[in-house]
């Protein structure tokens, strides 16, 4: 299935970025740990093949070659999210959407998500907030859905999956993933990351007990 791949992002700009991470950590090492998350997560969706790849953005970020950028619109998250698919969405092309707050996903994870929509309208990949880090469509603009959702609450993820149900979709669930809002999530997400900017971050920025 022909499939484009979207990143929604914010600039990492200090005080504006990954803000529960301070304290241990400053505004500036937090906005390097958000831009080591999101430049790790650009490099796997970059391996992973789709028709476009493009960041859904807030702000200003210098892309690397390959990527396209669309400018966020709305008024609070949820707004954002459906708006970023119904602005990117093409004809007969299926829309993954993830954040950038899963530096440990991989070309496979993705793929495996991608990969029900074979038999599935929606694929939603859950975080272990009660959240969730990605979104697959069929149609694209299904995600109208999620215009009146509640984000950042413990129920999003069983939110959302209600109201794609009551569209009729067939919906499918891929793997749960912990993202990173708190200094302890950053530590344990680094444990399990590949080698790349994150674990470099977190190292930098981040010890077991505490900041270095």
């Amino acid at each position: 299935m022909n499939t484009q791949l979207l990143v929604i992002a914010k600039a990492p700009v200090p005080g504006r970025v990954k803000t529960r991470l301070c304290p241990p950590c400053t505004p500036r090492q937090a906005a390097d740990i958000a831009a080591a998350s999101l430049a790790d997560t650009l490099t796997a969706m970059a391996a992973t093949p789709a028709v476009h790849h493009t960041v859904v953005l807030s702000g200003r970020y210098p892309l690397p070659a390959g990527w396209r950028a669309v400018a966020q619109r709305g008024d609070g998250l949820a707004q954002r999210l459906a708006n970023g698919f119904s602005d990117t969405a093409l004809p007969g092309v299926a829309s993954l959407l993830v954040g950038m707050d899963t530096p440990q996903l991989t070309p496979t994870l993705l793929r495996d998500v991608t990969g029900e929509l074979r038999d599935a309208d929606a694929v939603l990949a859950p975080a272990q907030d009660g959240g969730w880090w990605a979104l697959a469509l069929r149609d694209p603009q299904h995600a109208d859905a999620l215009r009146a959702m509640p984000m950042s609450i413990p129920d999003t993820a069983k939110l959302t999956a209600a109201a794609l149900r009551a569209l009729g979709l067939r919906l499918r669930y891929g793997p749960v993933l912990r993202d990173v809002d708190t200094a302890e999530d950053a530590l344990a997400v680094a444990a399990s990351c590949q080698p790349g900017a994150f674990i470099r971050a977190v190292d930098a920025h981040l010890a077991p007990a505490g900041t270095r």
